[in-house]
């Protein structure tokens, strides 16, 4: 008799693992999330200057991936494993703007990641984002079904540390708070952010690639950029018309309808549908890691130092 499977900090039927299971989530709200949460500069200039982002930004989006899957998939030995290697890394994330971003945030602002609106706004980033791409790729939540993921990413938050106080109490608030966030003068997209986030979106190609390969990406791509509010699209300057938005949309119907498959369809089909997704990331993280032992940047363009470095030479 197989032995049963460890338990996690999430029930099998929890609504986070019911989303997350999903690898049309699971393989796309990793990059529309450091997209659109690009658009908050202490959170953005905070993960740059502390971290190896600006030179392996894919293989960063893969670990990000494989301790989020941890907590909200995994057993809680898997989760306390990530979440402690996740404080030690947030340990030393802490400092302040070395110059202007916005009018909300002049130089001098200090972040860290252990503040607790920072760490909420990563959770409303990352929730946001899930339930998005869910609502695109497999069906529209019901309104239970929300405030249950609403509520499953609240506790996903607390633990990696975010106070509950630090999170509205439901969705219906979390919903009113966070789209007034986004229709606000506080977003600002510094030029490197910008530049870093066409890149996650495939606005900009840095390499070309081979021909199924890219085409694959470029779905990828296309529905990210089909999911971004329309003012996230307008601060990136992506060009998004009518032959985009149908791209999209015909794209989008075709992976939903993938999902309400007949009980006898192939059992690889319904099998490549579920599951984690870090695997999967290992393909981008292999192809950035051949370019870095190549003396080639992932991202041409983007300057590896942080702010000091660059400036006193």
């Amino acid at each position: 008799m197989p032995a049963r499977p460890e338990p996690g900090y999430f029930s099998d039927d929890s609504m986070i693992r019911r989303v997350m299971r999903k690898r049309a989530v699971g393989l796309t709200y990793g990059q529309r999330a450091l997209v659109v949460g690009a658009i908050n500069p202490l959170l953005y200039v905070g993960t740059a200057e502390n971290t190896e982002h600006r030179t392996t930004p894919y293989t960063r989006l893969a670990l990000t991936g494989r301790l989020f899957e941890a907590v909200s998939l995994g057993s809680k030995a898997e989760a306390d494993r990530a979440r402690a290697f996740t404080d030690k890394k947030h340990a030393k994330v802490s400092g302040a703007l070395p110059e202007d971003a916005g009018a909300h945030h002049p130089a001098g602002t200090r972040y860290s990641a252990h503040d607790p609106h920072l760490m909420f706004m990563t959770m409303a980033f990352t929730f946001d984002s899930a339930e998005a791409m869910h609502d695109l790729l497999v069906r529209r939540l019901t309104d239970g079904e929300r405030e249950g993921l609403y509520q499953d990413y609240v506790r996903w938050g607390e633990l990696f540390g975010m106070p509950r106080s630090a999170a509205p109490e439901t969705y219906a608030r979390f919903r009113r708070d966070f789209d007034a966030y986004l229709a606000s003068d506080e977003l600002f997209l510094t030029e490197e952010a910008k530049l870093v986030g066409a890149y996650l979106m495939g606005q900009r190609i840095a390499y070309p690639l081979s021909m199924p390969v890219q085409q694959a990406l470029g779905g990828f791509n296309l529905l990210v950029q089909g999911s971004l509010p329309d003012r996230i699209r307008r601060i990136y300057g992506l060009d998004w018309g009518i032959r985009e938005e149908l791209a999209c949309r015909t794209l989008a119907r075709a992976v939903r309808a993938a999902h309400f498959t007949p009980p006898l369809a192939p059992r690889l089909l319904r099998g490549s549908l579920t599951g984690p997704s870090y695997p999967l990331y290992k393909i981008a993280t292999r192809r950035e890691q051949e370019l870095v032992h190549a003396g080639r940047p992932s991202m041409p363009g983007v300057d590896p130092r942080n702010w000091v470095a660059r400036n006193s030479a």
